[in-house]
C-alpha cells in the first residue's frame, strides 16, 4: 500500500514537470501565445478524453445533474479565468517566478476566508501566508526581465486560483465529484474560449503563425492536451489515496523539481534578489504544508 501511494506521487510529480515544461515551450519558445485557442484545444481534449475514459469504464462518473451543473458555474468561470491569464503570465514569465507569484493565491484564499467565512487561523499560517505576500510584493523590484504585462496577468491569476479554492471547499455541490467539476469546467470552459477566440483577434493572429505546420508545434500542442489530461488523472488518483495534507506535499515537491530543472531547459536571468525571493515564497509554502498537517492532528 506504501508503495503504492509513493508511485501515484511520483507519476504525479513527472507528469506535472513535463506538463509545464510542454506548456513554456510552446508558450514561450514557440511563442504560440493566442490563449483562446492554445487552452480551448487543451480542455476540449481533455472533455474527450474524460468522457470517452468513463465511456470504456475506464474511471467512474455519475450523471451531472443540471442543478449541480449550474451551482458550478462560478467556479467554471473561476476556472476558464485561472488558465486564460495562467497560459498568458507563463508565456512571459520564468516558471520559478511564476509559481512564487503563484504561491500569493493562498494570501486571497486566507483573506476571503478571514473575511467572509471568519476562520480562526494557525499561527503558523499566517507566517506562511505573510512570507509568500513579501516575496510576491518584492519580486517584480528585482526581477531582471520583468515584463509589467506579464505580471499583471499573473495576478488575475491567482486572484482566479485563490477564489477558486475559496469555492471548491466552502460552496461546492455536495453531490459532485472532482472529475465531475472538471468535466463541467472543460465543457464550459470550451464554450467560452470557443466564442472569445475571434472577438480577442486570437483566432486571425493564429493564421498567421509562422511555425503553424511545423511538426515540433503540432507535436507540443498534441503533448500538452495529453499531459493536462493525465494530470487530471494523477490529481485524482493521489487525492484518493492520500490525505490533503500529504498531497500538499506531493505538489510542494513537484514545483521544487520543476524549478529546479527549468534553467536547463529554458533561458532564464536570474540574480541573487531574486532568487531569494522564490526561495522565501517556497519557504512560506512548505510552512503552510506544515501548518496544514499540524491543525489536523
Amino acid at each position: 500500500m506504501q508503495w503504492r501511494r509513493h508511485s501515484a506521487g511520483l507519476f504525479f510529480s513527472c507528469v506535472f514537470v513535463v506538463s509545464y515544461f510542454t506548456n513554456k515551450f510552446v508558450l514561450s519558445v514557440l511563442k504560440f501565445t493566442y490563449p483562446t485557442l492554445f487552452q480551448g484545444w487543451q480542455t476540449l481534449i481533455g472533455a474527450v478524453l474524460l468522457l470517452l475514459s468513463v465511456k470504456l469504464g475506464w474511471v467512474e462518473m455519475s450523471r451531472i445533474t443540471r442543478s449541480a451543473a449550474l451551482s458550478w458555474l462560478p467556479a467554471s468561470l473561476l476556472f476558464v479565468g485561472n488558465i486564460y491569464a495562467g497560459s498568458r503570465a507563463l508565456s512571459r514569465i520564468d516558471i520559478p517566478f511564476f509559481f512564487t507569484l503563484q504561491n500569493s493565491s493562498h494570501v486571497v484564499s486566507f483573506i476571503i476566508l478571514k473575511v467572509f467565512h471568519k476562520e480562526k487561523k494557525h499561527r503558523l499560517k499566517l507566517i506562511s501566508v505573510c512570507l509568500m505576500l513579501l516575496s510576491a510584493i518584492n519580486l517584480p523590484h528585482y526581477d531582471p526581465q520583468f515584463d509589467s504585462r506579464g505580471y499583471l496577468w499573473a495576478v488575475a491569476h491567482l486572484l482566479c486560483v485563490g477564489g477558486y479554492r475559496v469555492f471548491q471547499a466552502h460552496y461546492r455541490p455536495p453531490n459532485l465529484s472532482d472529475l465531475e467539476q472538471q468535466c463541467i469546467n472543460y465543457l464550459f470552459s470550451v464554450l467560452l474560449l470557443g466564442m472569445a477566440a475571434h472577438p480577442t483577434g486570437d483566432l486571425t493572429a493564429a493564421l498567421e503563425f509562422p511555425s503553424l505546420q511545423s511538426h515540433t508545434f503540432h507535436g507540443g500542442c498534441c503533448a500538452s492536451a495529453l499531459l493536462g489530461f493525465l494530470l487530471l488523472l494523477a490529481t485524482d488518483r493521489l487525492k484518493s489515496g492520500l490525505s490533503l495534507e500529504h498531497v500538499g506535499v506531493w505538489i510542494f515537491l513537484s514545483k521544487v523539481t520543476a524549478m529546479s530543472l527549468s534553467p536547463f531547459i529554458f533561458d532564464m536571468n536570474v540574480n541573487t534578489p531574486s532568487l531569494l525571493c522564490v526561495l522565501l515564497s517556497h519557504a512560506g509554502e512548505a510552512l503552510l504544508v506544515y501548518s496544514d498537517r499540524e491543525s489536523q492532528t
